[in-house]
């Protein structure tokens, strides 16, 4: 079984975001990079899969600027068998990025896609859910849990009512949630062999897809920062404040 798995790279989590001088992006110049959180869960996933013997390759997939590169060499140094660059400057949205990995998917024949449910930068959540529309495959979103056998897969679904599971036919498409598992740090001797694994560069163009952006920003700006609050002396203080300024209540 081949296990095709998506990787972006975003702004590091324990980086406090910043918007650039002309209020048009947050700013990434001299800002440390990494792997979205959400997609070194579906990595972990799929070297999960190879080391059980359920899945033979295992393939990183990126779309991005050059520098995604880096992103794609963390998931071979993870265990990954071999990465793919979908290389574009362009910002990508949500539809391009999925229908680059419709092109992808149709060239390499993956038997299971995993991605992450939701990149960290524009939290949109949408992705895995137009590849599985675009594809006509199955969709399992928000897993927490796996199990694959006979050609099918039940996922377990982290829902507001708590936990849903769903049995799927292959191939199929999941996104990954927090609780199906901790990504693995990659070893140095790891981190060494990542280095002679092969990264296949391609372009929106090769793969016939428009990733002109739909959407325009007109403007991006900090949240308002929030006042200080007031002490009060006592309860009838607080309901009077609630009551006459706040109007809450």
């Amino acid at each position: 079984m081949k296990v095709l798995v998506g990787v972006k790279r975003v702004v590091d989590y324990n980086v406090k975001i910043r918007v650039n001088s002309d209020q048009t992006a947050v700013e990434t110049a001299n800002v440390k990079m990494s792997m979205n959180p959400f997609d070194e869960i579906a990595v972990e996933e799929g070297i999960r899969l190879k080391e059980a013997g359920i899945a033979e390759e295992l393939i990183a997939v990126s779309v991005g600027p050059k520098q995604s590169q880096e992103t794609i060499r963390t998931a071979l140094a993870m265990g990954a068998d071999r990465g793919i660059l979908v290389e574009t400057d362009i910002p990508t949205e949500p539809l391009a990025v999925a229908k680059c990995l419709k092109a992808l998917i149709e060239k390499e024949s993956p038997d299971l896609v995993i991605l992450g449910k939701q990149a960290i930068d524009d939290d949109s959540n949408q992705t895995g859910q137009m590849l599985a529309a675009l594809m006509g495959w199955s969709q399992g979103t928000f897993a927490s849990k796996l199990e694959l056998g006979d050609g099918r897969i039940k996922v377990t679904r982290e829902i507001d009512g708590g936990l849903e599971t769903v049995d799927l036919k292959m191939p199929t498409i999941v996104t990954t949630d927090l609780r199906l598992n901790e990504p693995r740090y990659a070893s140095l001797p790891n981190i060494m062999k990542a280095k002679k694994k092969p990264i296949d560069v391609l372009t929106p163009e090769g793969l016939g897809v428009d990733v002109s952006p739909r959407l325009s920003v007109l403007k991006v700006v900090e949240p308002a920062k929030r006042q200080a609050g007031v002490m009060v002396e006592n309860v009838a203080q607080l309901v009077d404040k609630l009551r006459n300024e706040a109007k809450v209540i």
